[in-house]
């Protein structure tokens, strides 16, 4: 078939083995998946409570999704056509990709970041400029500097995934001034909800400066809805009724809709999950600082820990005991849970520094 020469030389994207899988494996009753960034805490009991009633199956969803953008548009102070929904961000960056990339343009990352912003650049056959972090931030000087007349789109995830770091609102209004007017700057907030850094951008403010600066959020993550589905974007209206053509019809579904307005009405839900998350972070800062190992302090709902030896390795370590997390280049990414599953997952770890006591280091 003559598919895209580009898209073979990519790999879809590797869910990893489900709980029942790991469970059979290694015999094992119990696992705790830490891989995916997922809300421990579950959703808001208001979801529940809203889509009980719910029985319009065989009906198309609404297109526009327009109670929900009211409720987002009330929530963070900004008009309704400044917003675009989506089937959980990943959809969203392969619009903004699809609609803005060709083989004539460029975008520029970090080169350690969400892997869907190169993922799509491949399949748009783009040239892609990826920029080092520095001490696991964004590098927005070195980012700056290879910015030219072809860039289409400047993608900066804040906070980093899977780093945690963050760029501060000093660093984000400099960038800015320097760049193109007509190069889109995307800044993806998907762990927004998580963020307790008080120099952290407002970007309801950015939004009404720049118009070429376009925020994304989603349900996913700090709200718990992550198996619904549902994500935003807030620009400048011109933009966001050029991105509105690429959008699928009905792209989001009926009972997503109904959770996000249900889970957007209960900040109580959101803010004790930031507490707890902010709390749970704490314990692996303590135990790193304990044990020397280097990691990254986060404003997300997870951290990143580096390692001396291969990633796969401490994964597997990991994995027949029970414990699933994400391998990445020089180390590994650990979603905060309970306080529970932090406290036995930090067991298992200080089992692996026992036994690099007289083995090889695991942990750097």
């Amino acid at each position: 078939m003559k598919v895209k020469k580009q898209l073979l030389s990519l790999n879809a994207y590797d869910p990893g083995k489900s709980i029942e899988e790991v469970k059979r494996e290694f015999g094992l009753t119990k696992i705790v998946n830490l891989a995916s960034n997922e809300n421990p805490f579950g959703c808001s009991e208001k979801v529940s409570e809203a889509l009980r009633s719910f029985s319009h199956y065989s009906r198309y969803p609404d297109g526009c999704a327009e109670l929900l953008r009211g409720k987002v548009a009330d929530h963070l102070g900004v008009q309704q056509n400044q917003l675009l929904f989506s089937s959980g961000l990943d959809e969203m960056i392969q619009m903004i990709s699809r609609s803005l990339l060709s083989p004539e343009t460029n975008v520029v990352m970090a080169s350690l970041t969400f892997p869907q912003f190169r993922h799509h650049a491949v399949i748009e056959n783009t040239e892609i400029r990826e920029v080092p972090l520095k001490e696991g931030r964004h590098d927005l000087v070195g980012m700056q500097k290879v910015v030219d007349e072809q860039t289409s789109i400047v993608w900066i995830c804040n906070p980093n995934n899977p780093t945690g770091t963050y760029v501060s609102d000093t660093e984000i209004k400099s960038f800015m001034k320097h760049i193109p007017k007509d190069t889109l700057v995307v800044l993806d907030e998907a762990y927004y909800e998580y963020v307790t850094a008080n120099d952290y951008p407002d970007a309801m403010e950015l939004i009404n400066k720049y118009e070429n600066l376009l925020i994304l959020r989603t349900f996913s993550k700090g709200y718990g809805l992550a198996s619904l589905r549902i994500g935003y974007a807030i620009g400048h209206e011109d933009l966001m009724s050029k991105l509105e053509v690429a959008r699928l019809p009905f792209n989001t579904n009926s009972i997503a809709q109904i959770a996000a307005q249900a889970a957007l009405a209960d900040d109580e839900f959101v803010k004790r999950c930031s507490l707890v998350n902010k709390n749970g972070l704490q314990q692996y800062y303590t135990f790193c600082n304990e044990y020397n190992i280097d990691y990254y302090p986060s404003q997300g709902n997870f951290i990143f820990i580096k390692t001396e030896k291969s990633q796969q390795e401490v994964f597997q370590y990991l994995l027949q005991r029970g414990y699933i997390v994400r391998p990445i280049r020089d180390g590994i990414r650990i979603t905060i849970g309970t306080e529970e599953e932090n406290e036995g997952h930090l067991s298992v770890l200080k089992q692996i520094l026992v036994e690099d006591a007289s083995q090889i280091r695991l942990l750097s």
